[in-house]
C-alpha cells in the first residue's frame, strides 16, 4: 500500500488509478470492514487524525479531483464520510523519499512523466493538499529499501 503524500498531479496514470484503490481500501481498513492491513504504517497518519474517516475521505475527494481535472471518471461517490477540515503534517524529508521514490519508478514506466518532473525542484515538492510541509526527516512509518533510497538517486538528471 502506498498512499502518497504527494500532490496527486505528480502520479502518471498508473499511479493515480493505484492510490484511488489503494486509497478506498485504507478507507475499508479504517472503517473495520476488512482485516487485511489493520497494521500497515501508511495508515498510522490517518489513524492519528482527530477523525480519522473524515482525512481519508479528505485524501480521496482530492484524488478524485485530479482524475476529473485530467477527465478520468472515479467513482467519487465510494467516498464514505465528508471531508475533513483539518490538515495534517508532513515532514520535508519524507516528501522528497516520496518524490524521489516515484521519480525512479516513473524512469521505467513512464518517460513523459519522468521528463515532465525532470527539472522539478526537490524544495518547491506539493503535498497532497491534505498536509501541509513542515521540516523533519522521513518519517518514522515510512520503510526505505536502503539508505540510499534516501538521496535522490537522480543527480545525473
Amino acid at each position: 500500500m502506498r498512499l502518497w503524500s504527494l500532490h496527486p498531479r505528480y502520479l502518471d496514470a498508473r499511479g493515480l488509478v493505484a492510490l484511488w484503490r489503494e486509497a478506498l481500501l485504507a478507507q475499508k481498513v479504517l472503517r473495520g470492514e476488512t482485516r487485511g492491513y489493520r497494521h500497515h504504517p501508511q495508515l498510522l497518519r490517518f489513524k492519528e487524525a482527530s477523525d480519522p474517516m473524515a482525512a481519508i475521505a479528505f485524501y480521496l475527494e482530492e484524488v478524485c479531483t485530479e482524475a476529473k481535472r485530467r477527465g478520468y471518471h472515479f467513482d467519487c461517490s465510494k467516498i464514505r464520510s465528508s471531508p475533513l477540515g483539518e490538515r495534517l503534517p508532513i515532514a520535508s524529508g519524507q516528501l522528497r523519499y516520496e518524490f524521489d521514490l516515484l521519480f525512479s519508478r516513473l524512469s521505467s514506466r513512464n518517460k513523459e512523466k519522468y521528463k515532465e518532473l525532470k527539472d522539478t525542484d526537490i524544495d518547491d515538492i506539493e503535498p497532497h493538499p491534505l498536509f501541509y510541509k513542515i521540516e523533519g526527516k522521513v518519517a518514522e512509518w515510512e520503510r526505505p529499501k536502503s539508505e540510499k533510497s534516501h538521496v535522490r538517486a537522480t543527480l545525473n538528471r
